[in-house]
């Protein structure tokens, strides 16, 4: 099962951070935000339909539905490499093709999440689940990493080529739908289970659960939160790389790896300090190191010159807004060197300018906190619903959030539309993006000051 979801998060990360560089690339040449877009596209399956994944879940074997959630991603990563081999020439229409593929990855993957996480109790002992997830949410955010940051570097290197990074993930999904079947049977958990509409979005018994149990909807807003801020954050950080700092496509995927390598070291942190029970401190711990890693990051960003993006524009088929691009200028510093495309992936992890590397510090930093406040709520989830009802409740929980999640991406594109007025009003020839990350530090503070659970709630 851990190798299974391992490859399927591999797949999902290398095609989203594709499409998310797509998008700045647009943004830089006409001015329009679409990386919000693509967040909004990724995450309504989501929101749609993770209640009728959670009944589906509870009502018919969740390794069956594994396995066949696995053969769909062999058919949807075909149509990303039918995309790459004979998409239009002009890189709008070729995203709009990308979003379409981005959607049906995101419903794959809606049905997916409550078998993947609704088995793990079917599968082992309740003492053991704190180290298990810690376990299967460090080997998720490895595959993110390197996912996130091969999708950055295949776009720099192969250029028009890039139906052949597709086809690995053809095979890479072949071979996940083949682990998918050493997954062990579990008995189904409610047989004869009868669909309801309310299903569609949160059963009543689900909102009678919640409404007894505070504690609950306290634990399922905080992670709705984690992954609001995740949502922000990685769109946040491509465009700090790649429109803030200049940065080229490898090395702005490997300072978003960096926030997915963290989490993978927070997560294998928490499977230790949990010792077999779930331990809200490192809930506390966890929120106030995103809130230190955000603050952080916004004095390094705010020292940045002006970026040099004139790279962006040669060779486009898009013909630029003058009013969208005359703020483009180059940059104080000779940041160009980072925008070679024939710089070696190992000049690329290990020679950068100090201001990268306390970048990639300090959104780790995040990361690896994020790991320690996640694991607790997650092992809650598991285990606080009645098992005939976990399918559900964790459905629920991919409705909450996702529903953050689509949040985030209102959340950049209103933040996107009030930086592009102080860029304009003080003429500063950038967008700060840095104030995002200002922002995303007052969002937790409350969470790091306040939020003290106990499972006695």
């Amino acid at each position: 099962m851990t190798v299974t979801q391992f490859l399927g998060a591999f797949n999902d990360n290398l095609f989203k951070q594709l499409v998310l560089l797509f998008c700045l690339d647009v943004k830089a040449r006409t001015g329009q935000d679409y990386q919000s877009w693509a967040q909004a596209i990724f995450a309504i399956p989501f929101v749609l339909f993770s209640g009728m994944a959670g009944w589906i879940a509870d009502r018919y074997s969740k390794r069956a539905i594994v396995v066949l959630a696995k053969v769909a991603e062999i058919v949807i990563m075909a149509m990303g490499m039918c995309v790459f081999l004979w998409g239009s020439d002009v890189p709008r229409e070729t995203l709009m093709l990308l979003f379409v593929v981005l959607a049906c990855m995101s419903l794959q993957s809606a049905f997916f999440g409550p078998p993947k996480y609704g088995i793990l109790p079917e599968l082992f002992r309740e003492s053991d689940l704190p180290p298990a997830n810690g376990i299967f949410q460090m080997t998720t955010f490895v595959a993110i990493i390197m996912g996130g940051a091969i999708g950055g570097i295949g776009k720099q290197y192969l250029g028009n080529q890039l139906w052949m990074m597709s086809a690995g993930c053809v095979l890479i999904a072949v071979l996940g739908t083949a682990t998918s079947f050493l997954v062990r049977k579990t008995p189904i958990a409610r047989p004869g289970l009868k669909f309801e509409p309310s299903m569609l979005a949160m059963h009543h018994t689900v909102y009678r659960l919640l409404r007894r149990d505070f504690f609950f909807v306290k634990v399922l807003a905080v992670m709705a939160l984690f992954w609001f801020m995740g949502g922000v954050m990685q769109v946040a950080a491509n465009e700090l790389g790649k429109l803030r700092l200049g940065l080229s496509d490898g090395r702005t995927s490997i300072i978003m790896s960096g926030v997915a390598f963290g989490i993978a070291v927070g997560c294998g942190a928490a499977a230790k300090l949990s010792h077999h029970r779930i331990d809200f401190r490192l809930v506390t711990t966890g929120a106030w190191g995103i809130f230190a890693a955000m603050i952080l990051t916004t004095l390094i960003a705010g020292t940045a010159p002006v970026p040099d993006l004139s790279h962006l524009l040669e060779n486009s088929e898009v013909t630029p807004n003058p009013e969208d691009t005359e703020n483009v200028v180059e940059s104080i510093e000779a940041i160009g060197e980072n925008l070679e495309q024939e710089e070696s992936v190992t000049r690329m992890l290990f020679v950068a300018s100090w201001r990268e590397w306390g970048v990639r510090f300090s959104l780790g930093l995040a990361g690896m906190a994020g790991g320690l406040l996640i694991i607790p709520l997650q092992v809650v989830v598991q285990t606080r619903p009645p098992d005939d009802l976990k399918g559900r409740v964790i459905g629920s929980m991919n409705l909450i959030t996702w529903i953050g999640i689509l949040g985030s991406a209102a959340f950049f594109g209103l933040s996107n539309a009030i930086l592009k007025q102080i860029s304009e009003t003080q003429q500063l020839g950038y967008q700060p993006v840095e104030y995002v990350f200002a922002a995303l530090a007052a969002i937790i503070l409350p969470v790091a000051l306040f939020y003290r659970p106990t499972l006695e709630s």
